[in-house]
């Protein structure tokens, strides 16, 4: 059946919109200062004529006088008017940019805004924003700004040859001046840009891991780090101030040279009958409308560096949204989950090769592996996070890539190791996402995830805002969960979505998915043992390609499916303390109830919380919060799994049917 084309975006959609609205007070105000150019341009006539008919009758020119304050009045009336919509247009083009350049990061696939670093792309939306913005105002101005200097040469050609001759005898000076100064204004605003973003980029990667710096005592060495950009981004700042000085100081020198040359003609001229008093006048102000360069520079100035930051911004206003076809899902689908010969390539890298499997609708499958194997990949591109460069992926029988993406939000539903808590409070960034789930359905979405006896204890429970909520890394993933429990779709993906629980409170989690088995498919990323055995089947990926897929109990016969649990255990003996203390590497040696790898820097994990809860268990936090973790990007090549380490009696003791033990609920879990 052959199938339509596929649409870069919804029709109609609003997000896409080019900034490009908001034309009539652009408009507006290209006309206003034009007018006031204009004006500008009439009150030496004006003036000139008053002098001479004062000069030559000897009354008072009261019609010239009313032109002369008329002139006056409309130019700084409009200059006003200017002054306030330039000012509107370029707030309005600068909100309405940085909404711009957020939908196109939120419509793309994450691997294209994951490719810029945080602190860089902050920089860019919020600095290099204003700056593209401000240059349809500064463009609409210059307009008139120039207006005014060849106006003033014409008026002078008008009122006598020799003076305007005189001064185009500079005007290749002044032409070169602004040559120079455009061109390096504009190289010195880039690399100052650079090397801002950069210094943001390092400000915040130190941020997100700053429990790790104090742990490492890494402090002076970041501080360096981040100040490192400085020298250079001092140089770029001084440049540009010298350009600017350099071109003032330029026409400090010759601009009045130019002034006392045209003058100094005009009076020879008067003085020979060739022009009047009143002429003699209008030629000093258009002299000094002629060459008054103070504003136009300012004006190219404002543009160059605009200019700048617009080449920052056309990588990200180049993203394209997720492609789709409008196709709908059959109504009441089971969410059965195809691939078909599916590759991904990453910077020329295959991370997953001819991958096909089948989840039957209403069942669970588990996805393990070691460290790199594509688990995560194959998790973002089931759910259509990311698109595969070959094959096809299906939900109940239709094409991801065919689904309206909105749709798409709706039915699949994904919870992760490290989840984003968006929101005001702690009840809205459990009901975030596409369409607003009822309070009651939050408090229990709360309670499958185990985390509303933590709520409870919050000062507001589910109001409590978010910046008083202290929270663990597995609050955090408990949140997620629920984030994810709260909607009624027909796919859900948990891409080790509960690395950071301990194993009771995993457990309570698991008794929650198996109420929902049946009302929709599962996929999990395991990591532990137990998950994979909880899961109705199991892919076991290798190098990007399916090694084999069955049940637990039938792969854990294979003792390289086996080692896979065992792949991240360190060599070295394991630290004082038992399982989950710091190993040799920095990473933990999980004991019967782990199931976490926490990252280390100079042999200090990234913190072991104990974190209150409602059964008073405690947390492993590998560092969401705080703690600089590696951050994992779809496909990137060797990407951190953070693959579970297990003791040998994590696995099965009594044959390949038992499940490894629990803790009691009164037990401690480390």
């Amino acid at each position: 059946m052959s199938r339509p084309a596929a649409q870069a975006s919804p029709p109609g959609s609003a997000p896409f919109r080019s900034p490009r609205a908001g034309r009539l007070p652009l408009a507006a105000v290209a006309l206003c200062s034009i007018g006031a150019a204009l004006a500008a341009l009439a009150l030496p006539l004006a003036l000139g004529s008053a002098v001479d008919t004062l000069v030559t009758r000897g009354e008072i020119p009261w019609p010239e006088l009313r032109l002369c304050a008329a002139l006056t009045a409309a130019e700084v009336l409009l200059d006003a008017v200017v002054a306030l919509l330039g000012g509107t247009v370029t707030a309005t083009r600068t909100a309405r940019l940085r909404t711009t350049l957020a939908d196109r990061l939120v419509h793309a696939e994450p691997r294209h805004g994951q490719a810029v670093a945080p602190g860089d792309l902050t920089t860019r939306i919020t600095a290099n924003a204003a700056e593209a913005a401000a240059v349809p105002v500064a463009a609409a101005t210059a307009a008139a700004t120039v207006l005014v200097p060849l106006g003033a040469v014409v008026a002078l050609f008008l009122i006598d040859l020799w003076p305007a001759a005189a001064l185009l005898a500079g005007a290749p000076f002044l032409i070169a001046l602004l040559r120079t100064l455009v061109r390096r204004t504009a190289d010195a605003s880039a690399d100052y840009q650079r090397e801002q973003s950069l210094i943001a980029a390092r400000t915040t990667e130190v941020l997100d891991g700053i429990d790790t710096v104090r742990a490492a005592r890494t402090a002076a060495h970041e501080h360096t780090r981040i100040t490192e950009p400085l020298t250079r981004l001092s140089a770029h700042g001084r440049l540009t101030w010298q350009i600017l000085g350099r071109a003032t100081g330029a026409s400090a020198l010759l601009l009045p040279l130019l002034t006392v040359l045209v003058l100094g003609v005009a009076g020879l001229r008067m003085s020979a009958g060739a022009i009047s008093v009143g002429e003699l006048l209008a030629v000093s102000r258009y002299t000094v409308l002629a060459v008054g360069l103070g504003v136009l520079t300012g004006a190219l100035s404002t543009i160059s560096r605009g200019r700048a930051a617009a080449r920052r911004l056309d990588p990200l206003l180049g993203l394209s949204a997720v492609p789709h076809r409008s196709l709908e899902l059959p109504p009441g689908g089971p969410g059965r989950v195809e691939l078909r010969d599916v590759d991904v390539v990453r910077d020329g890298k295959r991370l997953l090769r001819g991958v096909s499997l089948t989840v039957p609708g209403g069942t669970s499958m588990a996805v393990v592996g070691r460290s790199g194997s594509g688990k995560s990949l194959l998790a973002a591109v089931a759910g259509r996070l990311t698109d595969p460069e070959a094959g096809t992926v299906t939900l109940d029988g239709v094409r991801l890539d065919g689904v309206d993406p909105v749709r798409l939000r709706e039915e699949v539903t994904f919870a992760f190791a490290r989840p984003a808590l968006l929101g005001t409070t702690v009840g809205d960034t459990i009901a975030f996402g596409a369409g607003r789930p009822s309070g009651e359905r939050v408090r229990s979405a709360a309670r499958d995830a185990s985390a509303d006896g933590f709520i409870a204890l919050l000062p507001l429970g589910y109001r409590t805002p978010l910046e008083r909520a202290p929270l663990s890394g597995g609050e955090c993933q408990r949140l997620g969960l629920a984030r994810a429990f709260a909607r009624t779709g027909r796919l859900l993906i948990l891409d080790d979505a509960t690395s950071s629980l301990d194993t009771v409170t995993e457990h309570r989690v698991q008794r929650a998915l198996a109420r929902r088995a049946g009302a929709g498919t599962r996929i999990v990323v395991a990591h532990r043992v137990s998950t994979a055995a909880d899961a109705d089947a199991v892919v076991w990926l290798e190098n990007g390609m399916v090694r084999a897929t069955g049940p637990h109990a039938v792969l854990w016969d294979d003792p390289d499916y086996r080692a896979v649990f065992h792949a991240a255990r360190p060599t070295a003996p394991t630290a004082p303390g038992g399982p989950g203390a710091v190993g040799a590497a920095g990473e933990r040696a999980a004991g019967p109830v782990s199931g976490s790898a926490g990252s280390g820097a100079a042999g200090v994990g990234d913190g072991v919380r104990s974190m209150r809860s409602g059964g008073g268990e405690r947390e492993r936090d590998p560092g969401p919060v705080s703690g600089r973790a590696p951050t994992r990007a779809y496909g990137a090549p060797g990407q951190a799994d953070g693959t579970a380490t297990a003791g040998p009696d994590q696995g099965r003791t009594a044959g390949p049917l038992a499940r490894p033990s629990r803790p009691g609920p009164g037990r401690e879990a480390r």
